[in-house]
């Protein structure tokens, strides 16, 4: 596979981040991105935005800086003090030194000036490719020397250096704890996404999914909470 190909690959998978409070530029801009990623969450504020940080694993952001109710850069200050890893991407009109110094402090990834170009965004986007395949953020180590690769999907036995099969299932069930792995999700939620089929969601069929990951990635990997749900511990 060609560098080209694999970055094309590797953005489609990732979960990206937009915040803007102008509608038409938000919508001129997410439907570019969408060329790129088959996973935009916009948001018009930082309200909105934190929203969606929690509920999604999210893997890249672009942030404008004027927004309602907050400075964007007050913003990924925030996220820089919890993580110091995640590509951001900053759109602005600002073009004054001392803005852009202010922003070249938080280990930005870009900073592109309105109105944005594709060459520039598309530059830009694969930075960011180049930063999560340089970093070890998208490695889950779980405890008994199994590391599952989040990008390419691969479960990896340490020990042997051996990789481990997941079914489709299998993979589907993991992606998904993982993108939730700061909340514990409920049975009826799992059962949902995991089947469309509401005669297959069975609980049965749900234990013996998880009891077959488990046996892949530690029995104890995945915490059951009674009468709450699972979670990922890793």
């Amino acid at each position: 596979m060609s560098i080209t190909n694999q970055y094309v690959n590797i953005l489609k998978k990732l979960n990206i981040l937009y915040i803007e409070d102008e509608e038409n530029i938000k919508l001129n801009v997410k439907k570019t991105l969408l060329l790129f990623s088959d996973n935009i969450f916009d948001a018009e504020d930082i309200t909105s935005a934190k929203k969606i940080l929690f509920e999604k694993r999210i893997d890249i952001i672009l942030s404008d800086i004027n927004l309602p109710d907050k400075s964007g850069l007050d913003f990924i200050k925030e996220i820089r003090q919890v993580d110091k890893k995640i590509p951001i991407i900053i759109l602005s009109a600002y073009t004054d030194k001392n803005f852009l110094l202010e922003a070249t402090k938080l280990k930005l990834i870009d900073y592109l000036t309105k109105p944005i170009d594709f060459k520039s965004l598309h530059q830009a986007l694969n930075k960011c490719v180049d930063e999560i395949l340089d970093n070890s953020r998208y490695i889950i180590s779980f405890k008994n020397n199994i590391n599952y690769n989040v990008l390419h999907k691969k479960l990896l036995d340490t020990t042997k250096n051996e990789e481990l099969s997941l079914t489709s299932k299998e993979l589907t069930l993991l992606d998904f704890l993982i993108k939730n792995s700061n909340r514990i999700v409920s049975s009826e939620e799992l059962k949902s996404y995991l089947w469309e089929d509401e005669f297959e969601a069975t609980d049965s069929a749900l234990k013996n999914l998880l009891n077959k990951l488990r046996k892949k990635i530690g029995k104890n990997s995945i915490i059951n909470t009674s009468g709450v749900g699972y979670r990922l511990d890793y």
